[in-house]
């Protein structure tokens, strides 16, 4: 009974062993890696340069006579229209001063008259009717520069703009020249900015190019501006202790949103022609250098040194290094070494790069 139940045993042996798979290499299969190849396109890169505002007419408006501040008719904040007055200074002097420049002009009037009816008459010589004549023109010169003084004693607005702090109150006794306020004319905006040599030199590589001209600007609040400027001018020399070189952009402001001594971003794009794109998560860096597996013909992995032109989002724009066509692995970098013999599913590059934000997530 023993017996045949060992002989029971070792068919089924048998049996269980024949019904296994044959193929057990399928176990050491390498899974098959990402890879595809670069692609070129025209895109840009957008340069940030931290900038101050100003207003393009911002002056200090100051008192033309001395005086008690008898009337303001404008507050701190307000905008002031071109000719709107602003400051009355007592003008009780002045007005006396004119008053007597007159009187003057009108005495010198009946002298000349007098003269010259004598002079007329051949009575006095021609040289006295001059000398009336020149005393006549001296008071009424006194006349216009009496006039003129009282006139200071009115201040108006030279232009449009934002008035800033009263620095007098009515009754303030202000010298010849005291500070009144500040005037800002904030209907258009100069924006400046610092720009490297190295990026200067590329700006007027392509300044032929009329959108490279064009900037956004990024407000304190993070949020862009709505009207785009437009670089007009560029400082005339280079600050040596930084490198930079200033940039000047002019922004309309048509809804006074944006005032004088603000600060915010400037946003400036820089065109790339033709740039050979590869997705930044095919690279790997060893001591500061960049590098990518390039697959070759026979399936062995080459670790191949790139350098970076420009970095885009999860996108690098390659210098050299790295041509049309040449496979790149996208998976597994740390888990292959340079030599190795790989199989790849090539992606095509439109995939990939479609793939790329799915990635980052």
């Amino acid at each position: 009974m023993i017996n045949k139940t060992r002989v029971l045993l070792s068919l089924i042996s048998i049996l269980l062993t024949a019904c296994q798979p044959a193929d057990t290499e399928s176990h050491d299969e390498k899974p098959k890696l990402e890879a595809t190849t670069p692609i070129r396109e025209d895109t840009s890169v957008t340069k940030e340069y931290v900038c101050q505002i100003h207003a393009i007419r911002h002056i200090e408006v100051r008192a033309l006579e001395r005086g008690y501040v008898q009337s303001i008719f404008v507050d701190e904040g307000q905008l002031i229209r071109q000719g709107q007055p602003m400051f009355k200074i007592m003008p009780n002097i002045y007005q006396a001063e004119l008053l007597k420049a007159q009187a003057e002009a009108n005495n010198m009037n009946i002298e000349y008259l007098n003269t010259k009816g004598l002079a007329d008459q051949k009575i006095v010589s021609p040289n006295e009717l001059a000398l009336a004549k020149a005393k006549l023109d001296k008071a009424n010169a006194e006349v216009k520069l009496a006039e003129t003084h009282l006139g200071f004693t009115n201040i108006n607005a030279p232009f449009e703009g934002m008035m800033d702090h009263l620095n007098v109150r009515n009754g303030s006794l202000v010298e010849d020249g005291a500070l009144l306020t500040t005037l800002s004319d904030i209907s258009k905006l100069w924006v400046y900015f610092n720009v490297p040599e190295a990026e200067y030199l590329d700006f007027k590589t392509h300044n032929n190019d009329a959108a490279i001209t064009k900037v956004q600007l990024r407000m304190a609040n993070g949020k862009t501006y709505n009207q785009n400027g437009v670089i007009e001018t560029i400082e005339a020399d280079f600050d040596n202790t930084a490198g930079n070189i200033e940039f000047r952009a002019t922004f309309a402001n048509p809804d006074k949103l944006l005032r004088h001594g603000e600060t915010g971003t400037i946003l400036m794009k820089k065109p790339y022609k033709n740039a050979l794109l590869i997705p930044q998560k095919a690279t790997f860096e060893i001591l500061d250098k960049t590098y990518v597996y390039v697959v070759n013909v026979a399936g062995k992995l080459e670790q191949r040194l790139i350098n970076i032109e420009a970095e885009l989002p999860h996108l690098f724009i390659i210098k050299d290094g790295l041509k049309d066509g040449e496979k790149v692995l996208l998976e597994g970098l740390r888990k292959v070494h340079a030599g190795d013999t790989v199989e790849i599913n090539l992606l095509p590059p439109e995939k990939a790069f479609a793939d790329l934000q799915l990635y980052t997530e």
